[in-house]
């Protein structure tokens, strides 16, 4: 374990992780892998048996290579913390993961930036999962009420045979600002994509999705599932692709969106394509508001409208 320079804005970082929900124990405890990034500097980095981490300095931020070796099946989740603590600034995050045959591993990582009125956060990403092995991301993000972040997710990746993927972003503490997702997923014989994504919008805030797989080799299945929550006057805008490029592939799209208020616009465009006959892509979309009735419900029970509203969304989300 490297130890941990810039004490104080460590601990303020942590802080900020537990905050977004994460488990600052991951980060403190050294039978848990993990990196802990502020700005461009490195904080600290955690490896452990069968889990390599190399970093290296970049413009405005870091590079991160994560090893997980062939065979090696990490039994606690490997813990990443990214984060900005003034108010204004550029991070840029890219990353490679490479998850060798038959490996697995689960990552959690929270993006944290409390103090924003003006942030750009860019997260470059690549993913390479080996043959017959198993990698889990989930992603969780923590904003400030000012709107000024401007988050940019971007992953290209790879699913070898038999191979498993799950990658979930979750925003829902803080205004989301400006976010656009870009996800994009090749995959060959038998293996399997799930993709989830869950957001909350208010005011003025504008979000972008777009999640494709190409189910490139026989037998291999995908899912794309979003779930959007609009308040206010806040827009977005949901692209699900799935190619269904083999046969006996599978793939779905599944996109929820609810809509509360008068300003708020929701749009949804699934686009999928067989280029095989004996493929089978199917996609199913809901445009709504919320219940009244249940509105209603929660607030006959001493419940203001805000609050109401916010206990059905974080319901939708969790």
């Amino acid at each position: 374990m490297t130890g941990f320079d810039y004490a104080d804005e460590f601990r303020e970082i942590v802080q900020a992780y537990s905050k977004a929900g994460g488990e600052a124990e991951g980060l403190l405890d050294s039978h848990f892998g993990s990196i802990v990034i502020s700005g461009d500097k490195v904080l600290g980095v955690n490896e452990i048996q069968g889990l390599r981490i190399t970093h290296r300095q970049i413009k405005d931020g870091v590079g991160v290579k994560v090893y997980v070796a062939r065979g090696v099946k990490i039994p606690l989740p490997v813990h990443m913390c990214f984060g900005m603590l003034p108010q204004e600034g550029r991070q840029v995050i890219k990353t490679e993961f490479f998850i060798g045959d038959e490996a697995e591993v689960s990552f959690l990582s929270h993006c944290s930036f409390p103090n924003a009125v003006h942030i750009e956060h860019i997260m470059d990403a690549m993913v390479h999962v080996g043959k017959g092995a198993r990698m889990s991301y989930v992603e969780g993000h923590f904003h400030s009420e000012s709107g000024g972040t401007f988050v940019y997710p971007r992953v290209k990746g790879t699913v070898e045979k038999g191979g498993r993927l799950y990658e979930e972003f979750r925003l829902t503490n803080g205004r989301a600002g400006l976010l656009k997702i870009d996800y994009r997923i090749h995959q060959k014989e038998k293996s399997t994509t799930e993709l989830i994504t869950k957001v909350s919008g208010k005011a003025d805030d504008r979000i972008e999705v777009k999640e494709t797989l190409y189910l490139d080799e026989e037998y291999a299945a995908g899912t794309a599932k979003s779930r959007l929550v609009l308040l206010d006057s806040a827009q977005a805008n949901v692209l699900g692709v799935v190619a269904g490029n083999a046969p006996y592939t599978r793939g779905h799209i599944d996109c929820q969106e609810i809509v509360q208020g008068d300003k708020a616009v929701a749009t949804s465009t699934p686009k999928i394509v067989a280029n095989d006959p004996l493929a089978t892509i199917t996609h199913e979309a809901a445009i709504g508001r919320i219940d009244k009735k249940e509105l209603e419900t929660l607030m006959s029970r001493g419940l203001t409208e805000e609050q109401a509203v916010d206990l059905i969304v974080q319901g939708i989300l969790k």
